[in-house]
């Protein structure tokens, strides 16, 4: 559909550097994120009249790594699937053969990502970050009872998007989530080494992996800290989490209620609660009743 430009000199207008083939989604030169594999710049839906998020990424740079290209097509596929206020959308996805780029549109989220965001908001309340986690565990429980069953397998604080100006929070990122069958098990050594579960590395793991991911993540919130930071590289990491040695960060958090419900989250995964199970832990209930739209960006400092 043509865009309705009354005046196309008007200085003051922002022009696209590309369009997509139907002309619907413009791309500005705004980057809003950039990763080792996809490009994420600020666009607009000329149709519906909002900004959303162009996905890009050059395929030529992987030319040698199909498994790569393969990942991220497996992501779109994915998102296309997926339908859940929690999640990331997609709208539109194409590959632009001449540039040798597949592009991909998304919703956008304003306030960037959660990690970021948290730093940028220091003092937040106890209560807004229940409200936080509480979506994140929505929308992993939407992915776990999903048929088939899908493990996000790399969730973090930076893969957790957010709409500050209404308190909402979307799980995004899905380029290394699993489609597993009836068993509910995968193989794969994927992740972020500090939120990665120590029967990740074992290769043999199911969705609860995410759920110890999740409590990592809790606890980055309370600390603003990212989990075993005190370790200077990856094998030290790993052989605390494979010794069942907490980060330090977790001697941080001075609140026992909080403290519990991220160690639920971290326990073995015979004992480790589903998604499901945590939505119903007592930790939320101060929430009971309430709805995850409201406008909870921090009027009170805690401490923990």
């Amino acid at each position: 559909m043509p865009s309705v430009n009354p005046d196309s000199s008007d200085k003051d207008s922002e022009a696209f550097e590309e369009t997509d083939p139907t002309g619907r989604y413009g791309r500005y030169s705004e980057l809003l994120g950039c990763g080792a594999v996809k490009k994420v710049y600020r666009a607009f839906d000329q149709e519906e009249g909002i900004e959303v998020a162009w996905n890009q990424v050059k395929l030529r740079n992987f030319c040698d790594e199909p498994a790569m290209v393969g990942r991220l097509y497996s992501e779109v596929r994915l998102l296309r699937s997926l339908s859940n206020k929690n999640i990331i959308e997609l709208y539109s996805v194409w590959t632009d053969d001449k540039n040798n780029t597949l592009n991909f549109i998304t919703e956008v989220c304003t306030s960037g990502n959660l990690r970021e965001y948290r730093k940028k908001h220091r003092h937040v309340s106890m209560k807004a970050l229940k409200k936080w986690s509480r979506q994140i565990l929505r929308g992993l429980n939407y992915l776990h009872t999903h048929e088939p069953c899908i493990i996000h397998r790399d969730l973090n604080c930076s893969n957790v998007f957010v709409n500050g100006n209404v308190g909402k929070v979307k799980i995004g990122d899905l380029g290394l989530a699993a489609i597993v069958g009836k068993n509910h098990i995968a193989h794969t050594i994927l992740g972020t080494p500090e939120f990665m579960a120590p029967e990740l590395y074992d290769e043999d793991y199911t969705e609860l992996v995410d759920i110890y991911s999740f409590g990592m993540c809790v606890l980055e919130m309370v600390t603003l800290e990212i989990p075993y930071s005190e370790c200077d590289n990856v094998a030290q990491i790993y052989r605390k989490v494979s010794s069942g040695i907490r980060p330090a960060a977790l001697n941080k958090v001075k609140d026992s209620e909080v403290k519990d419900f991220i160690e639920k989250c971290l326990t073995q995964p015979k004992a480790r609660p589903s998604a499901a199970e945590l939505l119903q832990d007592p930790f939320f209930d101060e929430l009971v009743g309430e709805e995850d739209d409201d406008d909870e960006n921090g009027d009170y400092v805690c401490s923990y």
